[in-house]
């Protein structure tokens, strides 16, 4: 699995718009290929998505690989850096199908970047299953190529909607504090969480835009601090979750209820553990999730094979990873289904995947979103240890949170 340079090689062949169905299979290896944000502000989730594409391919491979018309061929995956840049990563996917004669993709990091891609492959009529890019929006857009093994992005804190009112006599009472990124796939989190507030007919105290560097949110942790919310929310993948956490810590911010997107993969327990302390995070995937599969076992075995993979970068296994993982099982299955190479008989096997994974279930709708698989809410809670994630409801939460600063 290597990152390939801006210069192509002169032995690889340069299509044309019209790419043959028959491509990318080199000798006895099938490349899948991906753009993928390595660099620039979605970098550290960009690579978490990778280790996901690489564990899988190195498991499937040790396997037998994948056997289509009673002959086994190896993965590989082509990689160029898309630099967590939308215009950047559809030129890539395009160099990808149209130089490099890569018929076979992975999505990018992140709901902006899988956005401009999906045009790329829909154009060109290459089968796309993407792993990160969650937002409903990309589901809207009739693309026939294009599949999603995670659940859509409205769902990411709506819950934490449901549990606030739960937990307090009068839903009508409860103060909402937010800051969003101005992304596609946080406008769709915040979407789903003003569904839930209308819903309960909640008070939006704060409705902020994080800036986009993601750098500073102190703006808004000011007016929390005097308006006194009963729940604050924050979405800005894992660099804006680290900010919020930062500053959180710096500024003693104490708020009954805090959830934040990508706090996982952002490692703020180990980080920033004051500020971690009761802090919700919304998850795809539970290592304790009662799913499995041949090839990689239970989630919990996942779990535990990926963290001796990957010692020294994990304590806990982020999503993404995971997720990315599925997607290229989700290609073995298509192609030993199909039995072919061709991109439409694939594109069909696609279309009619129904799978139990590891990750968990999988089945595509017509529009190419995952239908069979929920989220998951978990809370930190930090302990003498170390720490401890829980899944939470209102019975088991820790609430109110309150941090010693």
């Amino acid at each position: 699995m290597k990152i390939k340079s801006m210069a192509i090689a002169a032995s690889v062949l340069a299509l044309t718009a019209t790419a043959p169905a028959l491509a990318k299979v080199d000798g006895d290896t099938i490349i899948l290929g991906s753009a993928i944000s390595l660099t620039g502000k979605y970098a550290t989730n960009g690579l978490h998505t990778q280790r996901g594409y690489d564990y899988a391919v190195k498991v499937i491979n040790a396997a037998g690989g994948v056997k289509v018309n009673g002959k086994s061929y190896k993965l590989d995956v082509q990689y160029y850096d898309d630099e967590s840049t939308p215009a950047r990563a559809a030129q890539l996917v395009e160099r990808l199908i149209q130089q490099d004669g890569v018929q076979y993709m992975l999505g990018p990091y992140g709901s902006g970047l899988t956005k401009a891609v999906l045009p790329v492959s829909e154009k060109y009529g290459v089968p796309m299953v993407e792993a990160e890019g969650a937002s409903r929006s990309l589901f809207t857009q009739g693309y026939k190529y294009a599949f999603a093994v995670l659940s859509t992005s409205e769902q990411y804190l709506s819950s934490v909607i449901d549990e606030a009112a739960t937990l307090n006599k009068d839903p009508k009472s409860v103060k909402i504090a937010m800051a969003f990124e101005n992304d596609p796939f946080s406008l769709d989190v915040r979407e789903g969480v003003m569904d839930k507030i209308k819903q309960y007919g909640m008070q939006v105290v704060i409705d902020d835009k994080l800036p986009a560097d993601l750098s500073d949110m102190s703006a808004t942790l000011t007016k929390t601090k005097a308006v006194k919310p009963d729940v604050l929310l924050v979405s800005g993948h894992s660099k804006g979750a680290a900010t919020a956490a930062r500053q959180i810590e710096e500024m003693r911010i104490n708020v009954p209820i805090i959830a934040m997107t990508h706090c996982e993969a952002a490692a703020i327990q180990e980080k920033f553990p004051k500020a971690a302390h009761g802090v919700l995070c919304p998850t795809q995937w539970v290592e304790n999730i009662d799913k499995g599969d041949a090839l990689f076992g239970t989630a919990a075995e996942y779990n535990q094979n990926v963290l001796a993979e990957y010692s020294d970068h994990y304590q806990e296994i982020p999503y993404q990873l995971v997720q990315a993982s599925a997607a290229v099982l989700v290609w073995k299955d298509a192609f030993e289904r199909a039995n072919s190479f061709d991109t439409k008989e694939l594109r069909d096997a696609l279309s009619a995947t129904q799978m139990e994974t590891f990750y968990g279930d999988i089945k595509f709708s017509e529009a190419g979103n995952n239908i069979a698989k929920p989220m998951f809410l978990r809370q930190i809670n930090i302990t003498d240890g170390g720490f401890e994630y829980k899944l939470a409801n209102a019975k088991s939460m820790i609430y109110p949170r309150e941090v010693k600063y």
